[in-house]
């Protein structure tokens, strides 16, 4: 007689059977499934994703529209905010005190006859609500409210003010007229961007604030050095008659970014020289002193005096000294290449000696240079580099607004 299995026993197993499908088929769905860590973490990533392309989106909508992009700037209330006037605001200097006090949130209103500034230099700004840019020439009256005017409108470097010296002569005596009468309509604070170039040849050193000069008053530097020293003399002639609050800041040898490349002063000589392998000319025997301050230092003492109670005439300058020999060995070093140092017949009224006596910045406006002489000689280098290497008007190279910290 055969063996019969239960049929409790079959109907159980074939229980079992079912269990042990529906388990596995359990597992293989529970391991399919992303867990709960990883739900989030994608969720998180396609948020980033979707974030990145609406970005992206908005860029592309704005280039369409042909809409600018700009440096974020702070926002400054009613109260805080001033207008400020920068007369020679597209050239060297003017364009990197634009750059920081735009930054800050301020309305900057540029005024250039474009002689020596340049638009690119400002160009970053154009359209920007709290920025203006004017093409005029300050020897002719201008007419608009604002509370400070920083007046740095004139020729700075030796071959261009030596070019046009009636020129140069009409900036720094009728402009300057035309802006401390602007001041006096509006009751603005005046900075005049005075030059170290008042001391003349100089017969102390260092220079201090007290020294009268000794100038050549018909030479060819007469036009920018008796320029300035008589624009001087009118900011404290308007202070005492009219009470025109004036600020006078006596600059020293800067150098950096935006410099013109042919402007004939020593540092863009010797970088353009050096970077296209050419002899480096060195005037006379090379043991004429400078101080040379990096264009940022510059702008915080400018800033400072500005915004300061003192309004006797201030040096703004670096005190660490090299003859001309020395900087041009050290340019010839950081830029490398096979140029060589030559001396060429020295300069008529050449200054033999140039240091800054920076007392009276440190006393009254806890100022004085962070940057290192190679940090600030390497940026310039490279924005010289830059521009050597532009072949179309596409290739820009707008050195945007400076953020080195000491």
């Amino acid at each position: 007689m055969p063996f019969r299995i239960p049929i409790r026993m079959i109907l159980k197993r074939r229980m079992l059977g079912v269990c042990a499908v529906v388990i596995l088929i359990l597992i293989g769905v529970y391991q399919a499934l992303p867990s709960a860590a990883n739900t989030r973490f994608g969720r998180l990533n396609n948020e980033q994703e979707t974030e990145k392309l609406k970005e992206l989106e908005g860029k592309i909508r704005s280039l369409e529209l042909g809409k600018k992009t700009y440096p974020e700037v702070k926002f400054l209330t009613y109260k805080d905010r001033k207008r400020i006037l920068i007369t020679g605001g597209a050239g060297f200097v003017g364009s990197h005190l634009v750059d920081r006090l735009m930054m800050q949130g301020h309305e900057v209103t540029v005024v250039d006859n474009f002689f020596t500034g340049r638009k690119r230099n400002v160009e970053h700004w154009i359209g920007h609500e709290n920025f203006e840019l004017l093409h005029h020439d300050i020897v002719n009256p201008l007419y608009i409210e604002v509370d400070q005017i920083y007046h740095l409108a004139s020729p700075a470097s030796p071959p261009n003010y030596m070019y046009n010296p009636i020129k140069t002569l009409k900036t720094n005596t009728l402009g300057t007229i035309n802006m401390l009468g602007l001041a006096k309509r509006v009751r603005a604070r005046l900075l005049l961007a005075s030059t170290s170039e008042v001391y003349g040849d100089p017969e102390l050193h260092p220079q201090n604030e007290d020294y009268w000069g000794h100038v050549n008053p018909i030479g060819p530097r007469a036009c920018y050095d008796e320029g300035k020293r008589v624009a001087e003399t009118m900011c404290y002639a308007y202070e005492k008659q009219e009470n025109i609050e004036v600020r006078v800041a006596r600059i020293f040898n800067t150098f950096g970014p935006r410099m013109h490349m042919n402007d004939g002063r020593v540092v863009s000589n010797f970088i353009l020289q050096a970077l296209q392998n050419e002899s480096i000319t060195v005037y006379g025997e090379g043991e004429q002193t400078r101080s040379f301050q990096y264009v940022s230092d510059l702008v915080d003492g400018l800033m400072a005096l500005m915004n300061s109670n003192y309004s006797l005439p201030i040096n703004l300058g670096n005190p660490e000294e090299h003859t001309i020999m020395e900087f041009a060995r050290i340019i010839q070093s950081l830029v490398g290449g096979d140029s060589k140092v030559i001396k060429k017949t020295a300069m008529e009224d050449d200054p033999q000696r140039r240091k800054p006596d920076i007392t009276r910045a440190m006393k009254f406006l806890g100022w004085r240079p962070k940057v290192p002489l190679m940090v600030g000689l390497n940026k310039t280098i490279e924005y010289f580099q830059n521009e050597l290497r532009r072949s179309r008007h596409s290739e820009r190279n707008f050195h945007m607004p400076d953020t080195l910290q000491f």
